[in-house]
Formats: C-alpha cells, sequence, structure tokens
C-alpha cells in the first residue's frame, strides 16, 4: 500500500514540476502571451492564398527526397564500364554519376520513385511559385507594405529556375549533357569576360565533368537550398508581421484582416494540405514517367537526341534562342555573338530585373503611398491586369518556341513558318493581349457600374401597362454591393501639369512623363465611357475621376468617410 501511495505521488507531483517549468519559462521569455498572440493569427480562407502553400509544402517534398538520393548519387565524371541491371546500357562506358543515377534507378529499393518525386516535385515547385506571382501581380498584393516580399519571392523564383536546371544536369545523361553544352555556349557569349568565366565554372574545357559535376551537385545541395531557405524564412516572417491580403467584402477595410484564427483551424487545414500535396506529387511519381534517363544514354558530346526539350521554366529561353536570327558583330578580333548574348543572357536578366521592379514603378506612377490590405480585383487595375496579359502572352510565345520543331513535325508544316510565326508572336502577341485585356477589363468596369445603377437581373418578366415586356432588376445582394463599390481611388488621378514658364527642363519633361503614366494607369475615361472611374454616360459626373455621388471610394468596399 505505501508503494501505490508513494507512486501515485509521483505521478501527482508530474503536471505540478511540468507546470512551475511552463510558468519558470513564462517569466524569463514571455512565452504565453507571445503563443497567445500568435497562435490567434487571422489567415484568409479563399483558395487563392493557398498557391503559396503548394509552392512552400512542394519546396518541403523536394528537401525530404533529395536528402534520401544524396545517400546514393556519386557527383563524379570518372569513367565506369556500366554493368548494373539495365541490360541496354550493359558495357558502355559512362560517367560514374549516369552510372549512379541508374543505381537508384534500378536496384535501390524505391529509388526510381524517390527520383520521380524529387522531379515532379522541382516542377510543381515552380509552377506554384509562377501560379502565385500571377496572383500577387493581378490582385495587386505587392503594394505597400509588401514591396519588399515580392522583391524576395521574384529573387526565389530566379533561384529556382537556377536550382532547377542545376539538379536536372545531374545525372550526365545525352539531354541533361546537351543542356550543359548551351549553357557553356551562352557563358562563351558574353563579351570579354565570356572565356574565363567557362574555365573557371568548368573547370576546362568542356565537358570537364571530373571538375564540373562536384561544383554542380555543391550548389545544388548546399548554396541555393541554403539561400532558398533563407528567402523562405524571410519571406515567410515578413508576412507573418504584415499580415494576408483579403479580397474586398462587406465590412472589409484598408487597415483590417478577418480570417481563420491560425490555432488549430488554420493549423488543421494546413495540415491536411502539406499531406495531400505530398500524396498527389507521389501519384504523380508513381503513374506519369518523367526525365527516363535510361532512355537517353549517356552524354558523348557528338551526340544530340531527337527532339529534345528542356524542362517547361526553360523553355522561353530555348524558344528565344531559336527564333533570334543570326547577328554577329566582330571587333578588334573579338566577335560577340548577339544571337545568343541577347536571348539569353540581356533578355532573363532584363525580364526578371523589371518584374522585381514593377512595384516600384507603378507606386511612382500612381503616387499610391497608402497601405493596401485589401486586393484588387484585376478588372478595376485594367492597365495592370492588360500589363500581365501582356508579359503572359509573350512569355507563352517564347515558350512554345522552344519546340518549334516538334510543332513543325507534328503539323507537319515548314519549320521555317513556324519560326517567323514565333518571331512575329513576339512583337504582336503582347501587343494584342495588351489591347485586348485592357477593353475586356472597362467592358467588365462598365458592366460593374449598371449593376449598380440599376440593378441584377432576376429573372422575373413583367408587363407594363402599355402591353410591354421588361425584366425586373433587384438591388444586389450586401456582400455583392461591398464587392461593386470597390474601385480604384478617383483622388489619385493627377491633373495635367500648368508650367509658368513653357522651358523644356529636366523636372518638367520628368513631371509630363510623371503625370501621363498616372493618368495611363488610373484614368480610362479617354478611352471609355465611364472606365469604371466615372458614370455610364461620357460626360456625366464623374468625369475627373470621381463616382456619381460625388464622392471618391477608397477601395475598401466603403466611401471615404
Amino acid at each position: 500500500m505505501a508503494g501505490r501511495r508513494g507512486g501515485g505521488g509521483a505521478k501527482a507531483e508530474r503536471p505540478e514540476r511540468l507546470g512551475r517549468l511552463a510558468w519558470g519559462v513564462n517569466d524569463r521569455l514571455g512565452s504565453t502571451q507571445f503563443m497567445q498572440r500568435n497562435l490567434q493569427k487571422a489567415f484568409p480562407k479563399h483558395w487563392s492564398f493557398l498557391l503559396g502553400e503548394i509552392a512552400l509544402y512542394s519546396f518541403t517534398v523536394v528537401l525530404i527526397t533529395g536528402v534520401y538520393l544524396t545517400l546514393f548519387y556519386k557527383p563524379s565524371g570518372s569513367v565506369v564500364v556500366y554493368d548494373g541491371s539495365y541490360a541496354p546500357l550493359h558495357g558502355l562506358t559512362m560517367s560514374e554519376a549516369y552510372a549512379s543515377t541508374l543505381h537508384i534507378t534500378f536496384d535501390v529499393r524505391g529509388g526510381l520513385l524517390m527520383r520521380q518525386i524529387h522531379h515532379w516535385g522541382a516542377i510543381v515547385f515552380l509552377a506554384a511559385i509562377s501560379v502565385h506571382l500571377l496572383r500577387v501581380f493581378f490582385t495587386g498584393a505587392f503594394r505597400k507594405p509588401r514591396e519588399v516580399n515580392y522583391v524576395i519571392g521574384v529573387t526565389m523564383f530566379a533561384l529556382a529556375l537556377a536550382e532547377g536546371f542545376a539538379g536536372y544536369s545531374l545525372p550526365d545523361d545525352l539531354l541533361s549533357g546537351t543542356g550543359l553544352r548551351i549553357m557553356q555556349g551562352i557563358v562563351l557569349s558574353i563579351p570579354v569576360a565570356g572565356t574565363y568565366l567557362s574555365m573557371w565554372i568548368f573547370g576546362g574545357e568542356f565537358p570537364a565533368t571530373e571538375t564540373f559535376l562536384p561544383r554542380l551537385y555543391a550548389v545544388h545541395i548546399l548554396l541555393i537550398p541554403a539561400l532558398l531557405l533563407v528567402l523562405v524564412t524571410a519571406h515567410l516572417m515578413i508576412m507573418w508581421h504584415q499580415t494576408h491580403t483579403i479580397w474586398p467584402g462587406r465590412g472589409r477595410r484598408e487597415r483590417s484582416v478577418g480570417g481563420d484564427p491560425f490555432f488549430p483551424l488554420f493549423a488543421a487545414q494546413t495540415t491536411a494540405y502539406f499531406l495531400y500535396t505530398f500524396g498527389v506529387l507521389a501519384a504523380m511519381a508513381a503513374l506519369v514517367q518523367v526525365n527516363p534517363v535510361w532512355l537517353y544514354g549517356p552524354y558523348e558530346p557528338d551526340q544530340v537526341s531527337v527532339g529534345s526539350q528542356p524542362d517547361w521554366y526553360v523553355g522561353f529561353l530555348e524558344g528565344a534562342l531559336r527564333i533570334i536570327p543570326p547577328l554577329s558583330t566582330t571587333l578588334f578580333g573579338h566577335t560577340v555573338s548577339w544571337n545568343v548574348l541577347l536571348p539569353a543572357v540581356v533578355l532573363p536578366g532584363v525580364f526578371l530585373t523589371l518584374i522585381g521592379l514593377y512595384p516600384f514603378v507603378e507606386r511612382w506612377a500612381t503616387g499610391d503611398e497608402r497601405l493596401h490590405h485589401l486586393l484588387d480585383r484585376p478588372r478595376n487595375a485594367a492597365t495592370r491586369t492588360a500589363i500581365g496579359a501582356a508579359v503572359v502572352a509573350w512569355y507563352g510565345n517564347l515558350w512554345a518556341a522552344g519546340g518549334n520543331d516538334v510543332l513543325a513535325y507534328a503539323f507537319g508544316i515548314p519549320l521555317f513558318w513556324t519560326t517567323w510565326f514565333f518571331r512575329a508572336g513576339f512583337f504582336v502577341a503582347p501587343l494584342l493581349a495588351f489591347t485586348v485585356t485592357r477593353r475586356v477589363c472597362l467592358s467588365l468596369q462598365r458592366r460593374d457600374l449598371q449593376q449598380r445603377a440599376e440593378g441584377v437581373e432576376s429573372g422575373l418578366i413583367s408587363l407594363s401597362p402599355d402591353g410591354g415586356f421588361h425584366e425586373r432588376h433587384e438591388p444586389p445582394s450586401d456582400e455583392r454591393e461591398a464587392v461593386l463599390r470597390a474601385r480604384q481611388p478617383g483622388e489619385l488621378v493627377a491633373p495635367y501639369p500648368h508650367h509658368v514658364i513653357p522651358l523644356p527642363t529636366p523636372d518638367r519633361a520628368r513631371t509630363q512623363v510623371r503625370t501621363r503614366a498616372n493618368r495611363f494607369y488610373l484614368n480610362y475615361q479617354s478611352e471609355s465611357h465611364g472606365g469604371g472611374q466615372g458614370d455610364l454616360s461620357h460626360n456625366g459626373p464623374g468625369q475627373d475621376g470621381q463616382h456619381p455621388d460625388g464622392q471618391g471610394h477608397d477601395g475598401q468596399g466603403h466611401d471615404d468617410e
């Protein structure tokens, strides 16, 4: 009995000890207040906010499977004779890196599944980042105070491109070796420094795999992942501090964000979402073949696989290289290959730089220095949406051009035709997409204004006293009304400047350029009746960006107070 009483006393003391320990930690670190404040943090429920989580979870899956693959992969360019399980390659000389990839595929239990999960995870990771960036761009989620976090996201996208290409190149098969050969040609196109950079990167004349593969392996598993982890952590910390954005709606304002608390609702949802993401990637790896390196064979400098295509995320660079005409210049005995330098070095550098700088360009043009927690409906930011559509069309044209030979073969048309079609599309596609998208956005704005003025269709037909029929219109619901009232603020439209002395001074030119950029972004009256900022008549109230009731709107779904 005494032993039982003693045991019960010991069990009773354990919660007391844990309680004292918890209170001791709290007294020193203030953990209770920190946990209480952060566990109740609001997270939005709209599905579009899950795109960033797909990217995060795919990256996590890539890290987990990558750790497994590192246990078996050998980043060595030493030549060996293959004697593994895959009979068609028996007796061939190949690099030890390619032989170890075949060993993982055919001899390691679960190796092929892990390789395919890793590869699909990388593809989905980049796709999720791309779609997430598009969502952020089209909804204006990059506006103050989130410009820095947007730049971090673009930087992660650029690093993910490099990381994907590095992983794609490690097996040292014929397809990846061809990609590395193209990379070397791109590096060599850099004036003056190209030859030195190529020798430094590859450790000698290409394919110097004995030196290069260990370097590439270190970059792939250490350098870029470490940078990505640092940026992901910074991205999440800034997002946690600044809170999420939220869609316009009833009772929603710029300085308040609502949603489910982090614990327990969001924590349970996001855990399940991670498991779903992992499950879908595993199912894709089990059912859909990707990158069958055993069919390509080892890399040989004098061979190229038929119809070779890179992973989708570098397809736009492949397309740019294919459609540019042969241009070169010889200066002081040195040849500058513009047909390689421009599409493969200058174009991606300018493209990513402009994407990263866009929030600051738009803020400069619109003069909008306010905090924004509410998102824009893309139709209400017609110019920004049109710019985004133009970039998507331009990118899509280059991406499709990367398979111009496959398209020519599949449709039975000359390769010359497809090349010129995509050359024309480089200029025509973005202009057409910009024009059409802008007009569609303005039409949608006019429809919203009409619904506010006339109500929404009810489906009920009434007979008028004079014998006519008309459909009844009912006032929109409170939630719908709040969404319809979320407009671009008319007070930001800048008036044309009036200069006392009409001299072409730098300040005057800068003011004129900024004013026209502002009106290009915010004032659609010159292009469309109403244009989403005024009423439905061309010369009625709101001509200068005011609403029919004579008040501006703050973009929050409510009138300015």
